[in-house]
């Protein structure tokens, strides 16, 4: 795996909030706590060096641009509960490790590291990530703000962003067998905006990423990725077939296809296409995908170019074999920025 995970990877010292983490030899001041979902928080957390000779954590980086120029990065910290969890991080750490391309976040450096959790002595683990730091948000933050004023993305910048998602995935996808993410949305999009250059939009969160091509030959083996999907798969951007697994199918990159599709509409008009039939009574979201049935909302004036529609249309069918892939996509795309870029 490429990995090591001893115990004395990582020591965390105040374990009683704040203070310093050590990731491997390196050493961690936290900032503030950025965000937390399920068993995982994560803080901007600023290196301390106490020797200027010592390049610190930077030495560890394939990639120069990674350095932070202020020290500061991305922690995220995983409490590990069981054996289950450990080795669903121990993944997401191997496939973190697999990629390099600058709309996917690369993993920096990672310590897994056993805590005693009680006064029965009995041993659980906690997980620490450094990533690179984008203070922006996520795509969803910068919709959610967007929408409370009443603002939209240019048709420009709409295909700006989707483009690098469709770089990042198209990254994934090529690998032999390909990899799916499975979680793609505007939670797991960060965005970082210059004045300089166009908005930066990377890919995160490989903690549902997997081999992408699956033979479904039971019913029991179609309940089973029901059920795991249910688990690891947004409900609001989850692929048709992933709801509903027929006992006798092949699944493949395409069910990511689908949620870029739903990203796409949400990049444009701020939820997933399919969020307004949890607005309606007696109204299944379930239901909204299997049948694809797309609500248009009033956008900016003018609105999108009905171009912008039909692409995402386009990648939202229902059978996930009639569906485009990553390089139709971004051949499509690069039309569409030609013709509507100025």
């Amino acid at each position: 795996m490429g990995c090591s995970f001893s115990g004395l990877n990582a020591l965390y010292d105040a374990v009683n909030g704040g203070g310093d983490v050590w990731i491997n030899e390196n050493r961690f001041r936290i900032v503030r706590q950025l965000g937390e979902g399920g068993f995982a928080y994560v803080f901007l957390v600023k290196e301390v060096i106490s020797d200027p000779s010592n390049p610190g954590v930077s030495k560890k980086f394939k990639d120069s641009s990674h350095i932070s120029d202020d020290g500061t990065y991305a922690m995220k910290k995983v409490l590990i509960q069981n054996s289950e969890q450990l080795e669903l991080v121990k993944e997401e750490i191997h496939v973190s490790s697999l990629f390099t391309h600058p709309n996917l976040l690369p993993l920096l450096d990672h310590a897994i590291i056993a805590v005693k959790a009680g006064p029965d002595q009995s041993w659980k683990h906690e997980a620490y990530l450094l990533f690179p730091v984008h203070l922006d948000g996520t795509l969803l933050d910068n919709a959610t703000a967007m929408k409370a004023k009443k603002e939209f993305f240019s048709t420009s910048d709409v295909l700006q962003i989707f483009r690098q998602l469709c770089a990042g995935l198209k990254h994934m996808h090529s690998f032999d067998p390909p990899y799916a993410h499975n979680d793609v949305k505007p939670g797991n999009v960060l965005l970082t905006h210059s004045k300089e250059q166009p908005t930066l939009a990377v890919l995160m969160d490989f903690g549902s990423t997997r081999p992408a091509r699956k033979q479904i030959r039971s019913r029991q083996e179609a309940l089973q990725l029901q059920e795991w999907a249910a688990e690891h798969v947004s409900a609001p951007f989850r692929a048709p077939e992933l709801w509903d697994c027929p006992s006798q199918c092949d699944i493949d990159e395409r069910t990511d296809i689908w949620s870029l599709g739903c990203t796409l509409y949400a990049i444009m008009y701020g939820v997933s296409p399919f969020e307004y039939a949890l607005g309606e009574s007696g109204g299944s979201l379930q239901l909204a995908i299997v049948n694809a049935q797309i609500k248009w909302p009033a956008g900016p004036k003018p609105p999108y170019p009905e171009a912008l529609h039909q692409f995402v249309t386009w990648m939202l069918q229902p059978q996930g074999t009639v569906r485009p892939r990553i390089d139709d996509i971004i051949i499509h795309v690069d039309k569409l920025i030609s013709k509507f870029s100025h």
